[in-house]
């Protein structure tokens, strides 16, 4: 008999996407155009002087170890940047530069989670939140919202889900998948509620940056006070800068923590790529006019998006502030049938869509919003067009069961 596999993998929930990521690929492999409303990265390059900051890294020999926590320049950068964009000020002893923001998250995981913990995490949530608390034995505690709230968590129901156990919140805005953001006010009475526990927050502002409509963002930060040294910032690269595969996040800690976080990392990866580091020193200290640019087109793209869903009939989807997602209610195309059986789940939705219309997007029930499919608009406004007309001709096909 083989021996068996670590019981903490029993908590955690096979992801959904992975089969729809399979099916994709065998589809494309078939030679079918399918169109990626899936992707939860930007379509763009990186600014070419970020590239360029790498090439030169690496022909000065920038190739060894670097601290755990990151390099001295990159430190200072994400704290300078912090300071002029987000309106308060770290310091370098406070940042731990890791592999992608995800990676930031689960070093707090393992720093801050034992079993028994409550974490408490508003719905619909990044898949990877709820998961990375039960790997740690901790107890996710999900606050549902809906669309009529703007998918964002009250202040009496978070006050609701606060108990003695509960060990820290998770916030993000804007939101992964809804591309909700909470307004000034609304994040206030959010932080006034936490003040009063004894628990951590933590804010994930991976999508600060990609607002629209003039919305403004605050970071929760501004508003902590005295209750600072219980608070964590997540943030990083990839997604303002179209660096994914780069691999550069950090977490923004009070300094106690951030000791912590070198201890578990030490015990891990050890540093982020050393000449990804210095890219993003460049990403960070340089112009920002291509930011801007990759900004104005997705707020261009989320028009198109949004009302190209909105024309489909049987399908409801709200105006997002941030991020580059399309959360829609395809509730309505329940009934339809599809391999001989009526849709039922939000999960049927989304593979009726890449079979029947050939286009990838992720079930809602994966972030826990069932009924909901999230949609990527990181791609042009030609292939959002063709994907929401392949939509209505694949619906159009279809019949009620």
């Amino acid at each position: 008999m083989p021996t068996s596999l670590a019981h903490r993998l029993d908590a955690v929930q096979p992801s959904v996407t992975l089969a729809m990521n399979a099916r994709a690929a065998d589809l494309r492999g078939k030679g079918v155009d399918v169109f990626a409303f899936g992707v939860g990265e930007p379509d763009f390059e990186p600014p070419s002087f970020v590239v360029e900051a790498a090439r030169k890294a690496l022909d000065s020999g920038v190739s060894k170890y670097t601290a755990v926590t990151g390099i001295p320049a990159l430190k200072q950068a994400i704290c300078k940047r912090t300071s002029d964009v987000r309106g308060w000020s770290p310091k370098p002893s406070q940042i731990t530069v890791t592999c992608g923001a995800k990676h930031a998250l689960f070093n707090l995981a393992l720093a801050l989670y034992e079993p028994g913990d409550e974490v408490v995490i508003p719905a619909p949530y990044w898949v990877s939140y709820p998961e990375q608390v039960k790997l740690c034995g901790a107890v996710p505690v999900v606050v549902p919202t809906d669309e009529a709230s703007g998918f964002k968590m009250s202040a009496e129901a978070f006050a609701k889900a606060l108990t003695p156990k509960t060990k820290a919140i998770i916030l993000c805005t804007p939101s992964n998948p809804t591309g909700s953001a909470y307004h000034a006010d609304e994040l206030r009475a959010i932080v006034e509620v936490w003040k009063k526990s004894d628990a951590w927050l933590i804010v994930d502002e991976i999508y600060a940056d990609l607002v629209y409509d003039g919305f403004t963002h605050v970071s929760a930060a501004t508003m902590a006070g005295d209750a600072l040294d219980r608070l964590v910032v997540v943030d990083g690269v990839s997604k303002t800068y179209a660096m994914t595969g780069w691999r550069i996040g950090w977490s923004i800690a009070p300094e106690r923590l951030a000791k912590a976080l070198d201890t578990v990392q030490g015990q891990s990866t050890t540093n982020a790529t050393a000449i990804a580091q210095h890219a993003a020193v460049a990403a960070l200290s340089g112009s920002q006019d291509e930011v801007e640019r990759m900004r104005g087109v997705f707020e261009k793209r989320r028009k198109a998006m949004v009302e190209g869903l909105c024309s489909v009939e049987g399908v409801r989807c709200r105006m997002p502030e941030g991020a580059f997602y399309a959360f829609a209610d395809l509730s309505g195309l329940y009934g339809l049938e599809y391999k001989g059986k009526p849709i039922a789940s939000d999960e049927d939705v989304a593979f009726f869509l890449l079979d029947e219309a050939h286009v990838a997007a992720v079930p809602g029930g994966a972030f826990g919003a069932p009924g909901y499919v999230r949609f990527s608009y990181a791609t042009s406004e030609e292939r959002i067009a063709a994907g929401i007309a392949s939509i209505k001709a694949a619906i159009a096909r279809a019949k009620r069961a």
